[in-house]
């Protein structure tokens, strides 16, 4: 078999089989297909497209290229959560202690973010002691005793995503239904879950800009999921405001800790119960989702889903006393207010303005070796649709540097739009999708 058949074969529309597919993630991996070669299939394959058979088949060939997790010897249907990316998006530091709490075991994976903030790795690492590198033995035995463990990604999980997208990101090929949903579903499919709920963002926040694009993503990978036999769904949610007021990643901690508590924000708690439903429904506890909501918020009132972070935060080394008292959390020494310039509505919010300037406070990576500080970000006092008056405070910073702090000032100018009128306000949760089907929540 010739590399150069292969792309010619989509080149010219053609339907590539399994083996044709195999052959070049297997090549491609271990490098004896060199990165022209790939770049021009991945062009042929981003302007002619994949049929179903071939994004499941390219799925599974990259969640194959290295290590799968096998996690036979954790009791229980396991579960996962992904999503898609966003500004201030703390929900798996919620949503996972509430459903472990409910003893479904979460057996996660995280990355380290790059960009706005940290990921959820970095934001655990906000309690002091927190160690995510566990051994894989000390990782299935806290899930077996506790119900959860998130940890770094270890070993080497799809290596041919990794190496594949790197070389879609320098060569305009990246803004690809097929080549995205395959891109997501071989890591998580590789981290060896039952059961995976993904949270697909849209709006401002999100790298899906509009409800079509971000719908047919999750469509897509749904659909990667079943046909690969994994129990997948996902809920498509509104990113064009951050989610709750926190951002920067010791202050989603902390907002996480007072969701846990029953004093958050409400579209935290609202999307976390919506995700947690499916989570805890696709493990076969229920099959009611309004009894799955119930339980979830009986986790919350009684504590139990706050007991459960502390545990998980003491079973890898942290001081679970932070979870209890927050000012044992990372401080900043500058606290800075961005006030009002006039009277009015939020009638929107920038949500990538707002993450570039918790990213320039220090609170997120530029690059794969900057250095993040805990810290710092921003603390949201306004939403859309509120109404603000002038010289009231609409964000508070939390900076380390005066100069880093007056640069971000500076871009966060563009991110609120206040206006004489009333907005309408797009609804958190927009679509739901099933291997069944879609369901709109507008």
């Amino acid at each position: 078999m010739r590399m150069y058949d292969v792309i010619a074969k989509k080149r010219d529309g053609k339907e590539l089989t399994d083996e044709e597919i195999c052959f070049f993630i297997k090549g491609y991996t271990d490098g004896t297909i060199p990165d022209y070669q790939a770049s021009a299939l991945a062009m042929a394959i981003y302007l002619n497209g994949m049929t179903e058979r071939e994004t499941a088949t390219l799925t599974m060939a990259m969640a194959h290229s290295g290590d799968v997790l096998n996690l036979d010897r954790i009791e229980g249907i396991k579960v996962d959560k992904h999503s898609t990316g966003g500004v201030g998006d703390k929900t798996s530091l919620v949503l996972g202690p509430m459903v472990a709490a409910l003893d479904v075991p979460v057996a996660k994976m995280s990355g380290r973010g790059l960009g706005h903030t940290g990921g959820t790795i970095d934001k655990l690492e906000s309690f002091p002691g927190f160690v995510t590198g566990i051994s894989e033995e000390q990782f299935f035995s806290n899930v077996n005793r506790i119900k959860i463990a998130i940890a770094g990604q270890t070993g080497n999980l799809a290596p041919a995503d990794k190496k594949l997208y790197a070389l879609r990101d320098v060569t305009a090929t990246v803004e690809n239904i097929s080549l995205i949903a395959s891109s997501i579903m071989s890591k998580k499919i590789a981290a060896g879950a039952d059961v995976i709920v993904l949270d697909v963002k849209t709006g401002s926040g999100a790298f899906m800009k509009t409800p079509e694009k971000s719908l047919a993503l999750a469509k897509e990978m749904v659909k990667i999921g079943c046909n690969v036999g994994k129990k997948t769904m996902a809920v498509v949610s509104n990113m064009d405001e951050p989610l709750g007021y926190a951002v920067g990643n010791a202050l989603e901690v902390k907002e996480a800790i007072d969701t846990l508590n029953g004093e958050g924000p409400t579209d935290l708690l609202t999307l976390c119960i919506e995700l947690g439903s499916h989570m805890i429904m696709g493990a076969g506890l229920t099959d009611d989702k309004a009894e799955a909501g119930k339980m979830l918020r009986e986790v919350v009132d009684s504590k139990k889903a706050l007991n459960k972070l502390a545990e998980l935060v003491e079973a890898q080394g942290g001081d679970k006393n932070a979870v209890y008292n927050k000012e044992l959390l990372p401080k900043a020494s500058i606290i800075r207010e961005f006030v009002a310039k006039h009277d009015g509505y939020v009638s929107h919010i920038e949500c990538d303005e707002v993450g570039k300037a918790a990213m320039v406070l220090g609170g997120g990576r530029e690059n794969k070796d900057s250095i993040i500080d805990l810290s710092v970000g921003i603390v949201l006092h306004k939403k859309v649709g509120d109404f603000v008056r002038k010289g009231e405070n609409i964000a508070t910073f939390h900076a380390n540097d005066e100069d880093r702090l007056n640069a971000s000032l500076k871009c966060f100018e563009n991110a609120y739009v206040i206006s004489d009128e009333v907005v309408h306000k797009d609804k958190l949760i927009q679509y739901i999708v099933t291997e069944e089907g879609v369901t709109n929540c507008e």
